[in-house]
């Protein structure tokens, strides 16, 4: 009985200490990587926006577990000589509050972000995404058509897969598995183990010198790992609702993609989209992986150029 009692003792003692590592590290996050724009409100939510530069409207939107930070990095000042960019956390990440406690759909994230944009005057941007955050985009085109100007995705899921929701997903969405797990991560996992993974996301191209230092630790807060994963756990059915629809864009479209990403494969998921866009243009990105945002910025500059001018904006 004894041993039991230490047991106890210790087991909550630890536990007790990883809740307060978890908050503690939070904290250092937000104070690490502060807000870069203002908090707006929309729709009595939280929506964290960056606005910089002048000219036509441009909308940028991150991918999976990131935030505003990985466009900031380097690309969004390459922009605002000739636009004026609107960065955007998605709902749930960064700082920006999720409007669904179940998981933000790519529709509803959509929604949201239409309305954060038209909000801060763009009514009809260039809307940009990368990764998850081109899926968002085009759920934007189908559902708000008459609210983009043109549309250019990079390394966009589009087309539904077969493989499974990676088991951390599964962890961290469930009520009560997340409830045990998600401190442990945001308390204990260092940042050589946040390098690893940015080196599996970059690959083959290497992760830009200071990323990490810019990007932060806000990914591995309890509230980002938990609207991603209830994110990711829906992501493909909504992808397979989101498929039906893509004829339905009509606005011009760039499609940039790597032939080397093994994350979003370039043959799955850009056939879908050139055959139903009407005037759907690819640019195949040799030798390139999952980061052309970092690791292909002139082609993306480009596509985005071409985007403006064939909306008639430049």
């Amino acid at each position: 009985m004894r041993i039991l009692l230490i047991l106890a003792i210790l087991i909550l003692g630890l536990a007790a200490l990883t809740v307060w590592r978890a908050a503690r590290n939070e904290a250092q996050a937000r104070i690490d990587t502060p807000p870069l724009g203002e908090i707006i409100e929309v729709e009595g939510h939280d929506v964290h926006a960056l606005v910089k530069g002048s000219g036509p409207d441009l909308v940028l939107i991150h991918g999976s577990s990131g935030n505003i930070r990985d466009f900031t990095h380097s690309l969004v000042d390459q922009l605002t000589d000739r636009y004026r960019v609107i960065v955007l956390d998605r709902p749930g990440l960064g700082y920006s509050e999720a409007v669904n406690p179940k998981g933000d759909t790519i529709f509803e994230q959509a929604a949201i972000l239409q309305k954060a944009a038209a909000q801060l005057g763009a009514d009809k941007p260039i809307v940009v995404g990368q990764s998850y955050g081109g899926t968002v985009a085009l759920a934007w085109s189908a559902d708000h058509p008459d609210a983009l100007s043109a549309l250019v995705t990079l390394a966009a899921p589009a087309e539904p897969w077969d493989t499974p929701l990676a088991g951390l997903y599964e962890i961290n969405s469930n009520p009560w598995l997340s409830w045990a797990v998600l401190p442990v991560i945001s308390a204990w996992v260092p940042n050589s183990h946040v390098q690893n993974v940015l080196t599996e996301v970059f690959a083959p191209q290497p992760v830009p010198e200071g990323y990490l230092s810019h990007f932060g630790r806000m990914t591995l807060s309890r509230g980002s790992q938990k609207a991603t994963a209830l994110q990711r756990k829906r992501f493909l059915d909504e992808v397979r609702a989101l498929k039906p629809r893509y004829g339905q864009i009509t606005v011009p479209t760039e499609v940039l993609h790597g032939d080397a990403d093994d994350t979003v494969n370039i043959d799955l998921h850009t056939p879908s989209l050139l055959n139903a866009i009407d005037g759907a243009q690819l640019t195949t990105l040799p030798g390139i992986g999952h980061m052309p945002q970092h690791v292909a910025q002139e082609a993306v500059l480009d596509a985005i150029d071409r985007a403006a001018t064939r909306a008639a904006l430049r």
